[in-house]
């Protein structure tokens, strides 16, 4: 039960961390540019602790866990790059079908993104988890 709370942990720490670098370079040049009136002036801390909580966790289930259990963290990065792109392909796909500023460059790049950031945060996770298991 430790090594699956640290393996969430290091999950959990991965994504936040290249998440939020992403953001805080990106959010200026991208989406406020884009997005500026239906952003927040500030954010919605309950609401972000949420997602940071549970999308990981996403990960650690549909990702981490198989490669752990297969003893191969390409699992890991196949896996996360798959739950990536289908989660960041809802949401993007739902606001661009829903809201008047939302373009498709948004959504590629955004698509793009979670691809990548799940991959790699994934494999990090399945790759360091190995080493706690192991």
């Amino acid at each position: 039960m430790l090594a699956l709370a640290l393996t969430y942990a290091c999950t959990l720490l991965l994504f936040v961390a290249i998440d939020l670098t992403w953001l805080t370079l990106m959010g200026p040049k991208l989406y406020r540019p884009a997005l500026g009136e239906l952003l927040r002036p500030d954010v919605n801390l309950k609401a972000a602790i949420a997602f940071y909580l549970i999308y990981p966790l996403g990960l650690l289930i549909f990702a981490v866990s198989p490669a752990l259990k297969s003893a191969d963290p390409r699992i890991a990065l196949t896996m996360g790059a798959l739950f990536g792109f289908f989660c960041y392909a809802t949401y993007d796909l739902t606001n661009q079908a829903t809201l008047r500023n939302w373009t498709t460059t948004i959504t590629l790049v955004d698509i793009a993104w979670g691809t990548f950031v799940s991959g790699v945060a994934a494999f990090g996770a399945a790759w360091i988890g190995a080493k706690i298991v192991h």
